[in-house]
């Protein structure tokens, strides 16, 4: 983060394409020492110095929302252009091309596609619960983390299969490896919830506001 007085506190623009209750996503990046919005309008999002896109529900809905929007257009350019970014649950899936819930296209940032679990009957779906995530030595904003050890809430029942293997940020174990998170320049996301996974989740967010 720059030590300038005016990025002490950085503005970050959470994206309110009207689902979902996205309060808990503010007041986690608050907590953290963010100054974080809801934006409403692709508008509003010119000032910030970071975007964030939570998502919950249905990519169907997801997808149709934001093209009413306009965000999926916001969305698109502000990766392209290597903006801060970071994506949490239907945030990181909307990234890809195509979701098999409700075989739906995406925004198609990433080369790859989201699919349900096909897995052991034994294990429930959706995914819901504490897991651990693995990561590479030295990955980014995993300072203060063990991989393998440390817990992060999930809720999903479809998961993301990136074309190309170096996105993989994180990865988890449910009946198989997933990938449970990316990385592409300064765009970061996550299929956990950060905003859900008590201290390991502000410190994951307190980790990406030092990186901007």
């Amino acid at each position: 983060m720059s030590d300038s007085s005016n990025k002490a506190r950085p503005r970050l623009a959470v994206i309110d394409y009207g689902m979902g209750n996205l309060r808990s996503v503010v007041k986690a990046w608050e907590h953290v020492g963010a100054d974080a919005y809801l934006a409403g309008e692709p508008d509003a999002v010119s000032t910030a110095d970071a975007l964030v896109f939570p998502g919950q529900g249905a990519m169907v809905d997801a997808m149709r929302r934001l093209k009413e929007t306009g965000f999926d257009g916001v969305i698109r350019d502000w990766v392209a252009a290597d903006k801060p970014f970071f994506g949490i649950c239907l945030g990181l899936q909307a990234l890809f091309e195509h979701s098999e819930e409700g075989d739906c296209a995406g925004l198609g940032i990433f080369n790859g596609s989201v699919q349900r679990f096909k897995i052991d009957p034994s294990l429930k779906i959706p995914h819901m619960g504490w897991n651990s995530v693995t990561f590479a030595k030295g990955a980014p904003l995993t300072d203060g983390f063990q991989s393998g050890s440390d817990q992060f809430y999930f809720v999903h029942s479809y998961h993301i299969v990136p074309a190309d293997p170096s996105l993989v940020w994180f990865e988890t174990d449910y009946g198989g490896t997933f990938a449970s998170g990316v990385q592409r320049g300064r765009c970061f996301a996550t299929q956990f919830h950060p905003e859900k996974s008590q201290s390991k989740g502000l410190q994951l967010y307190a980790n990406f506001l030092l990186y901007l």
